[in-house]
């Protein structure tokens, strides 16, 4: 099923880009990252995250993790939806710590480590297949119709050859 067609709850999208419940409510209440399949309306009801999403919560777990200010974070993500997140795949993301670079060449990743300051940078590439990997393992959900989609496991295909077997 194509990924556009999934949707992922809250502790689903936490496990896969590695971060707390309590994170993913806070950025989601903010504005950092907010659900693109369906947003909380009111008690009991469910965020449902696009693989993008997760994929956007993961970079901002990483930039967290190196030291990125959350006020530049908030300015790189805020770039990255108003060019509508297209080609993300193919895009590295640079930081001196300060600012927060978008490279969709190899000549712009030279072109900044010239400047001398020590940058790191995040491959988004390297980022979604991780979290294509992650997603494998775990539950989604169809956009259309809510049925729960379940990923391999293999504990469930030994206890299924188990079952067969008695």
């Amino acid at each position: 099923m194509a990924s556009e067609q999934i949707g992922y709850r809250g502790p689903t999208a936490c496990a896969a880009a590695g971060i707390t419940y309590r994170q993913l409510d806070y950025w989601a209440r903010t504005g950092l990252v907010e659900p693109s399949v369906r947003s909380a309306h009111g008690s009991g009801t469910q965020r449902l995250y696009s693989f993008r999403d997760v994929v956007v919560l993961k970079i901002v777990k990483r930039f967290l993790d190196t030291g990125v200010s959350l006020q530049n974070i908030r300015t790189a993500v805020q770039h990255l939806r108003e060019r509508g997140f297209s080609d993300l795949e193919r895009m590295t993301l640079m930081s001196d710590g300060a600012t927060v670079y978008e490279c969709t060449s190899p000549d712009e990743v030279h072109a900044l480590l010239q400047g001398g300051q020590g940058v790191f940078g995040i491959a988004v590439g390297v980022v979604w297949r991780d979290v294509e990997s992650a997603l494998s393992q775990l539950h989604g959900e169809r956009i259309d119709t809510g049925e729960t989609l379940v990923g391999p496991n293999p504990a469930d295909e030994l206890a299924r050859r188990r079952n067969r077997a008695v």
